[in-house]
């Protein structure tokens, strides 16, 4: 059967509802567990080796930037003023952004029962772990002081200084520490069950004693499915609305200020589809080369990669629209710094930053619309093609902004630019090279997808199902 193969249910002939099969060609249980598990056990082929050297050194920028910042000071960055914000917060957000789609993928449409998630939410979850370590580095070093970052948090210390509970820079270190926490917590629970069966097929003493420690006794008793469906139940309950609330206390930093371009009350919504819009794309992006790779098309079938395209145009329309509504509230607020800050500094082909707006509208709004033709969300390599453009175009949103909304002063006295520095260029790639180096040893040593729940969504995983080429047993009704 072909991966376009339809399976049909309904009770009765003239009713009959067409479903494409989520895991395709038939596969068993036991080919499921052999193909994930063998991505594991198997030699480590030369291009894992080639890309994890490649992406290590890329990461290697990020300590010697950091030493070298820590060193000097913040002024080997761009920023400047006005622009006190810059490549810093723009790449924090952007990180922060590009970790959602792991946690709805995981929590959300579990919550809801889409059984498509199965094959996707293991490598997304820990996508969103990765991003949110990138993105944990930026705030951390931009208070110019790391060393005393700890004052942050509310305990007692001898300079009798406490944090500004009425700050949204502090929600942020409880928002983006707590989802972070959460997620952890999410996707180890549910590595547990995989990590049994890859210790039980492990030969080594030291490989069997790592994953056996890790899988923490599990042996798949009645009793531990129990503990183990309630624990995931509230867990993803408690994630899902830190799905929107951690993107949305992002957007308080800039929408409790006076600034014009920040002041709006749309921020909130309009971040988190735009989190959502990036870190699908970004899913797809690391999915699409992994599948092609480890041949997974028979568990990651063009229908999963269908509805991620449906999902990336649907969020990038309401992304269009806050685009175009953020104009007009401008407009018709008759605020003159408001409309100047919208006009001048973005939309006019004069304005300083004009490049980067209409750079942002083209990947972020016009790009993902090729998604509505079903040709564009069929082809694979079409799909990763397009979802190109919204990582692009998403760092170049929160550019925008940020450095667009900073960068003139209500006083023209204050009107400065910013230009990046080869430290802020050179750290920000490597946060991509820390991304890439934990996503290829997530993928070597855990399972990238999870094993139990693939084989929940297999036909003869329903209790009802029946194989019409089975023979029936010896005394059987026929």
């Amino acid at each position: 059967m072909s991966e376009h193969a339809i399976t049909t249910f309904g009770p009765a002939k003239g009713n009959m509802l067409e479903r494409r099969p989520l895991v395709s060609n038939q596969r068993s249980m036991g080919w499921i567990t052999n193909h994930i598990a063998g991505m594991l056990e198997g030699k480590i082929p030369l291009w894992w080796w080639i890309a994890l050297v490649l992406s290590a050194g890329v990461a290697t920028l990020v300590p010697f930037q950091l030493m070298y910042l820590v060193g000097t000071g913040v002024g080997i960055w761009g920023s400047n003023q006005p622009v006190s914000w810059a490549w810093d917060i723009t790449n924090f957000v952007f990180w922060i952004g590009i970790g959602h789609a792991g946690t709805l993928i995981s929590a959300i449409l579990f919550l809801t029962r889409q059984k498509w998630r199965t094959s996707i939410n293991r490598a997304a979850e820990a996508m969103t772990i990765f991003a949110v370590i990138c993105a944990g580095i930026f705030p951390a070093f931009h208070v110019g002081r790391v060393w005393m970052a700890w004052f942050l948090a509310p305990i007692p210390n001898a300079n009798a200084i406490w944090p500004n509970f009425k700050s949204p820079l502090l929600w942020d270190v409880f928002a983006v520490s707590t989802y972070f926490t959460v997620s952890l917590i999410f996707w180890y629970i549910g590595l547990v069950p995989d990590l049994a069966t890859i210790r039980d097929r492990a030969t080594g003493k030291i490989r069997k004693w790592i994953y056996g420690f890790l899988a923490l006794g599990w042996r798949g008793g009645n009793r531990q499915w129990r503990h183990y469906e309630k624990a995931y139940l509230i867990l993803a309950g408690i994630s899902t609305p830190l799905v929107l609330s951690v993107h949305s206390i992002v957007s308080f930093d800039f929408a409790t200020s006076v600034i014009p371009g920040w002041h709006t009350t749309i921020f909130p919504p309009y971040f988190v589809a735009g989190a959502i819009f990036g870190g699908f794309a970004m899913v797809l992006t690391l999915m699409i080369p992994v599948r092609a790779i480890f041949g997974l098309e028979d568990m990651i079938t063009r229908k999963h990669i269908d509805n991620m395209a449906k999902i990336v145009v649907m969020t990038g329309s309401i992304v269009g629209y806050a685009y175009l509504m953020e104009l007009f509230i401008a407009w018709y607020s008759g605020n003159p710094n408001e409309w100047w800050a919208f006009l001048h500094n973005r939309v006019l082909p004069s304005a300083p930053y004009a490049w980067a707006y209409w750079s942002m509208m083209f990947c972020n709004v016009i790009a993902p619309q090729l998604f509505w033709f079903k040709a564009c969300r069929t082809n694979v390599l079409a799909v990763w093609v397009i979802v190109q453009f919204p990582n692009i175009g998403m760092w170049f949103e929160r550019f925008v902004i940020i450095c667009t909304s900073l960068h003139r002063d209500f006083l023209p006295s204050s009107w400065g630019m910013f230009v990046p520095s080869i430290n802020d260029i050179l750290l920000f790639t490597g946060t991509f090279g820390l991304f890439l180096f934990l996503f290829l040893l997530f993928l070597r040593f855990l399972p990238a997808i999870t094993i139990f729940e693939v084989k929940a969504v297999l036909p003869e995983a329903d209790p009802h199902y029946h194989d019409p080429e089975a023979k029936p047993q010896h005394g059987a009704a026929h």
